[in-house]
């Protein structure tokens, strides 16, 4: 036969409502002896938590309790909060409790009593048993009228999963996080969707970074956009959305415009500037292009992160701002460590949660959807509805799902592509002519730039006469131009020296990259403005 669990009941003592000596406390609510006055509730157990000005009142409720309830256990355990309405205070002392108490599940059964103690005590009880660490029910007990000292009680189960209605609220809720985060687009992509379903819990559940990866066009901004409206209108954040290319951050002005300075810091500071990343304060920075940052600029970028603070340029005050990063990238920022040009701690710091965004060729079952999102933004931004005719329809879906067709520039191709066909539409459909020459116009594209991918220009013969590159054996001809290619991708000498020697500078004293690539060009009479002009 198996053994019957015994009941405990722990709650805070009522530091009030639970006084009284005379002997007309038996015909008052009292909300801890109430407890021991129902008939259908046997209580084994009564766990009082109280501060040292209760000691002696407890002591009172255990000679009362005799009285009605000679077979339950009352203890005290008294807990030290500085201030019971500070959340901090509070949660601090009841988790130290429950981490201390030892709770037998085997033998015992457990009731929270809610009703006494502060209203903050209430949440950080509530808040303690949902994450498991207190394995209780609620009990709430209260009064029901004069003359009524036992009152009533309700047990109440925290356990949501035994709700079929409250489940499929929450499942209704997440579909339409989801739906959101793809811009109300019925994608059909399997990979596409699980990977917005993770999303949808990072974005709900986490401050920490997030990494997405992808090439060109497959929409990186765009959903960081959606990432920014969600967690805004679940009341995570207040702060805005800033949206930095950091392809465009050039130079000594790179540092400027995202940490700020002060006036006066350096010449043409005529006036201080807060910075993008104090802008993002409260709210979400977007870094697109995070490959494109410097080494200097990440250096600093991962200081912010960690200590949420950073210094302006020029300024020897410290500046705070709490924003989460979504950063983006067309590169593989795993092959950009191995070259030296990004942070190996700043990656680590990023691959938090790393999300690879698939391009559109990759999920041809969802080109459909996304022309019919394209059409209605059109017809919003124009005011303009416009529809295909079936037969145009096909056509171009057969050519836009096809092998032949490589979307290039992803979601960004179509895009233009919807456009062109809706702009040049006579009347409110779409035919077969246009979907014909835009079939003919995208593969021109397309063609264009495979043509132009596979030139390699002679990068020596442009910057060197004849007569010099006679003068070059094949060994240093092929070095040259290897470093003369790295020079043009470089925003900078100094860029271009930390890519060319990412290795060896980690073992020099000092280092001058700037200083090696001059004399290196140097030796073939060349300067920095000859290589990249």
């Amino acid at each position: 036969m198996q053994k019957s669990k015994k009941t405990v009941v722990i709650g805070f003592v009522g530091s009030t409502l639970d006084q009284g000596k005379k002997e007309e406390r038996w015909q008052r609510w009292r909300p801890t002896m109430s407890l021991l006055m129902h008939e259908d509730l046997l209580i084994d157990e009564l766990v009082l938590l109280h501060d040292r000005r209760n000691k002696g009142l407890i002591e009172h409720l255990q000679q009362d309790a005799q009285q009605i309830s000679p077979n339950t256990h009352i203890s005290g355990h008294q807990v030290n909060i500085r201030d019971p309405w500070d959340f901090s205070d509070m949660y601090g002392a009841l988790y130290d409790f429950v981490k201390s108490y030892p709770f037998d599940t085997e033998n015992n059964h457990y009731l929270l009593h809610i009703t006494t103690g502060t209203h903050v005590a209430q949440i950080c009880w509530y808040l303690l048993v949902d994450a498991h660490y207190l394995p209780a029910k609620l009990i709430q007990s209260s009064p029901t009228g004069k003359q009524q000292p036992e009152g009533e009680y309700r047990i109440i189960d925290l356990d949501l999963s035994r709700y079929a209605a409250l489940n499929q609220r929450f499942e209704n809720e997440k579909t339409e996080n989801w739906q959101q985060l793809k811009a109300n687009i019925a994608t059909k992509n399997q990979d596409f969707n699980q990977l917005i379903q993770e999303v949808e819990l990072v974005a709900t559940r986490s401050k920490a970074p997030i990494l997405i990866m992808g090439a060109t066009g497959v929409g990186k901004s765009h959903l960081a956009k959606q990432i920014y409206q969600l967690k805004k209108e679940k009341f995570h954040l207040d702060g805005r959305f800033i949206d930095v290319n950091c392809a465009t951050l050039c130079g000594d002005g790179a540092m400027s415009t995202l940490f700020g300075h002060i006036k006066g810091s350096f010449t043409g500071a005529a006036n201080a500037r807060t910075g993008y990343l104090k802008s993002a304060d409260g709210g979400i920075l977007f870094l697109d292009e995070i490959g494109e940052l410097g080494l200097d600029e990440q250096a600093m970028l991962l200081k912010a992160l960690e200590d949420k603070s950073f210094f302006p340029v020029g300024s020897d005050k410290e500046v705070s701002a709490d924003f989460q990063l979504i950063a983006g990238t067309n590169k593989d920022l795993r092959e950009e460590v191995q070259a030296g040009r990004f942070r190996e701690d700043l990656w680590a710091r990023l691959n938090t949660w790393t999300f690879f965004l698939p391009s559109l060729k990759d999920r041809v079952e969802d080109i459909a959807p996304n022309i019919e999102f394209e059409l209605q933004r059109f017809a919003t931004q124009h005011q303009s509805q416009l529809r295909f005719h079936s037969d145009a329809l096909e056509k171009y879906l057969k050519f836009a799902q096809s092998y032949e067709a490589t979307w290039q520039g992803n979601f960004r191709d179509l895009t233009a592509s919807v456009t062109r066909m809706a702009t040049l539409a006579e009347g409110s459909r779409i035919g077969l002519k246009e979907v014909e020459a835009e079939i003919q116009r995208l593969q021109k594209i397309w063609s264009i730039k495979e043509h132009a991918d596979s030139i390699q220009p002679s990068s020596l013969r442009d910057i060197l006469t004849a007569e010099q590159l006679a003068q070059i054996d094949e060994f240093d001809r092929i070095q040259l131009e290897g470093v003369i290619e790295i020079c043009r991708k470089s925003k900078s000498m100094a860029d271009a020296g930390r890519r060319l020697f990412s290795v060896s500078r980690e073992q020099r004293q000092s280092t001058n990259d700037s200083d090696r690539v001059k004399k290196y060009l140097a030796k073939f009479g060349l300067n920095w403005g000859d290589v990249v002009n």
